[in-house]
């Protein structure tokens, strides 16, 4: 990111292209696959045909070249309408290769990315949470051991989106037990490494489609080359990538909480009581506006941190403030959509209670809402 980057070249077309993918692709098979918890590969085919899954990543790379955080969050937005769980799996290639952007030499840049960029891209993970430690990224257990010609990995993750599936994944282990940040490091292990093993999909309340999963590494030898940066450098290329995940996880919410709101206003807009539309009773409408002052207020927020990132300049705190403020408004969106359909939202068939159970996991993966509380309350007293 630069201060002098510009606006990103045929940005419109690629909204509008956006923006139709969501709503003539996404939402209309969103309760299938929510349903189904299968694995949404012909969503994500021609979601690459359309370049939607490869947008931010460098033109160098195969990629749109969209560079500027905010007009990621734009594309986001509008995918996330057409469904929040289908748009993170279209999403995951960006997601991985943050790390590797980020810590990566040039040729491994050149040799994992331009796939990323394919008709078919890869099925790919980043491995952070263990059974014992998630918010708390620093105390990793899983080791990574230097032996002759590379390291040798042990360890379990957890959580670990599309670890069922993964062909690719980014590991974040410690090379040095006990040092906590300064002896993480990132390696990139490949599914036919041996020892790596991928568990069973964990059966989600929400988020269905995209497939979460146990992996584990058990004597699992990675040659030199996997290694990405230095040893201990991992921790600082993990918050880099969790601010910019976290501003992306909020632009993520406000479309789920912008379609909830829509669905809602459409629905009070149409259903009667008492001889006249709900919208009507101050306890519907004042709920609904809560809504979209709750959205509106989280999307400045979110705007705000993408500019400061865009800029270069320090957005841990504002990107904390922008997960924290749109996936509880998202929350709160997805509740009010489900009172004010009542029945009609309660059953299988409404996209209002998927919408609630999904927008759920907004406050905890990324950083729970808890920690987002934690990292604003620490800028307000430094060490």
């Amino acid at each position: 990111m630069h201060a002098t980057a510009a606006p990103s070249r045929d940005l419109d077309a690629l909204l509008a292209t956006a923006r139709a993918f969501a709503e003539q692709e996404l939402r209309p098979v969103a309760l299938h696959y929510d349903e189904t918890e299968e694995y949404p590969l012909e969503p994500l085919r021609r979601a690459a045909a359309l370049g939607l899954t490869c947008y931010d990543l460098p033109s160098d790379y195969g990629g749109g070249g969209v560079e500027r955080l905010r007009d990621r969050c734009a594309v986001i937005e509008e995918l996330s309408w057409g469904d929040s769980p289908l748009f993170w799996t279209i999403g995951q290639p960006g997601f991985f290769a943050g790390p590797i952007l980020a810590l990566g030499s040039e040729e491994q840049k050149r040799r994992w990315l331009p796939p990323l960029a394919g008709p078919e891209p890869p099925a790919c993970s980043v491995a952070i949470t263990e059974p014992e430690h998630g918010s708390d990224s620093a105390a990793i257990e899983t080791t990574a051991r230097r032996v002759d010609g590379g390291y040798v990995l042990d360890g379990r993750k957890k959580f670990i989106g599309n670890g069922e599936i993964a062909d690719v994944c980014i590991v974040f282990a410690t090379v040095d037990p006990g040092s906590r940040s300064k002896g993480i490091t990132a390696f990139v292990v490949e599914r036919e490494d041996p020892g790596f093993v991928r568990g069973p999909r964990l059966p989600k309340m929400g988020s269905r489609c995209f497939p979460a999963a146990e992996i584990a590494f058990a004597d699992c030898f990675v040659p030199e080359d996997r290694l990405l940066g230095g040893e201990g450098q991992g921790f600082a290329g993990l918050m880099h990538v969790f601010d910019v995940a976290r501003v992306q996880l909020a632009a993520s919410a406000l479309g789920l909480g912008r379609a909830a709101l829509e669905l809602a206003v459409e629905y009070a807009s149409e259903r009667e009581a008492f001889g006249r539309p709900i919208h009507e009773f101050q306890a519907v409408s004042f709920r609904l506006a809560d809504v979209k002052v709750k959205l509106e207020q989280a999307r400045l927020m979110t705007l705000h941190a993408a500019a400061l990132a865009d800029e270069d300049k320090p957005f841990s705190t504002e990107a904390a403030m922008a997960k924290l403020a749109a996936s509880e408004a998202s929350v709160f969106a997805a509740s009010a959509a489900l009172q004010t359909l009542g029945g009609a939202g309660y059953i299988r068939d409404s996209l209002a209670q998927k919408w609630y159970r999904d927008a759920k996991l907004d406050e905890i993966w990324d950083g729970t809402s808890d920690i987002m509380r934690l990292i604003v309350s620490r800028s307000l007293f430094p060490r």
